[in-house]
């Protein structure tokens, strides 16, 4: 996932600045498709795994809280929502932002704003996409598929964040997070703190990963008035990344201890915290290269402590 962004400019123009040029999916794809493949994200897949990691931690808590093993089941079905609604929240984000995305440099290329899909299209791709979400989603208890409803509205919400508000990461975090409480939920079929605690842990883990990724286009931003917690914190951003995600670990820290943490979960924990520390030691605002792969590392973060999670479930 760290792989660096690269465009093969002789062979794909179209080939995003972000996109992860190596990825299988650019290279077997009809030309046709690479819009909607670009829509839904598929090139950059560092989404799907964000969304889908807080999803797995959840899950594997419950497990740990039961004495349980895994939810394997549960983990797949995760994994094909993530995948569904990062491209359908992604499409949405990119109908609501096409003129924007117009003004910045990393982002005119994109299928909408460079004139590739049309309006109409990228609707109808998006509904399919929600179709699939919700064919998850209703395979899960009562509870959860009420869970998950809920969190349309701060989906429909956040791509007019940065338009009001210097903290659109926040609300990123809210809907980014939300399978901190889909797990657990899905499992024990009602909400307790340990899964509010780990919802609360991934909410302040996406703000600071994701005002490392804003950092790529802050300078673009501020031409256009788009607001974003990296052009908030200005000179002071690693120290306020570094404080949220100091919040993240206590956070975490608390829900495996009311969840009744093994050995190997508090080692999960430990690696997480590690892996944060590197990346807030390598933080170069001014180099986009950089922030890209801080930003990308961050599915090896999340899977450091899903990985402990699943050992003490496991054994």
């Amino acid at each position: 996932m760290t792989s660096g962004p690269g465009a093969r400019t002789g062979a794909q123009p179209d080939l995003l600045p972000d996109s992860v040029s190596t990825h299988f999916a650019l290279r077997l794809a009809p030309q046709g498709w690479l819009p909607f493949l670009q829509l839904a994200r598929i090139d950059r897949p560092i989404g799907w795994w964000l969304l889908l990691l807080p999803c797995w931690w959840s899950s594997a808590l419950a497990s740990v809280a039961r004495h349980e093993g895994l939810y394997l089941t549960h983990l797949v079905l995760f994994f094909i929502g993530a995948i569904a609604m990062r491209g359908a929240g992604s499409t949405y984000n990119d109908i609501v932002d096409r003129k924007i995305d117009a003004g910045v440099e990393r982002t005119r290329g994109r299928p909408l704003p460079s004139g590739r899909v049309s309006v109409r299209a990228a609707k109808i791709f998006m509904l399919a996409q929600c179709g699939v979400g919700a064919l998850v989603l209703f395979s899960l208890n009562r509870v959860a598929i009420v869970t998950g409803l809920a969190s349309l509205l701060i989906v429909a919400a956040y791509p007019f964040m940065k338009r009001i508000t210097s903290w659109p990461q926040a609300v990123l975090g809210l809907a980014f997070a939300y399978g901190g409480l889909m797990g657990w939920v899905a499992i024990e079929g009602a909400i307790a703190w340990p899964a509010v605690l780990i919802y609360l842990a991934a909410i302040f883990w996406t703000m600071g990963y994701d005002t490392i990724y804003a950092l790529q286009d802050a300078r673009d931003d501020a031409l256009i008035g788009v607001r974003s917690t990296a052009r908030l914190f200005g000179d002071h951003v690693r120290l306020a990344i570094g404080a949220l995600y100091a919040a993240a670990l206590v956070s975490a820290a608390a829900a495996l201890q009311l969840a009744g943490a093994g050995p190997a979960g508090w080692l999960g924990l430990a690696g997480f915290a590690a892996h944060l520390c590197w990346q807030l030691a390598r933080i170069s605002p001014g180099d986009t290269a950089r922030s890209l792969m801080l930003f990308r590392s961050n599915r090896d973060a999340g899977l450091i402590l899903f990985a402990g999670l699943a050992l003490n479930a496991s054994f």
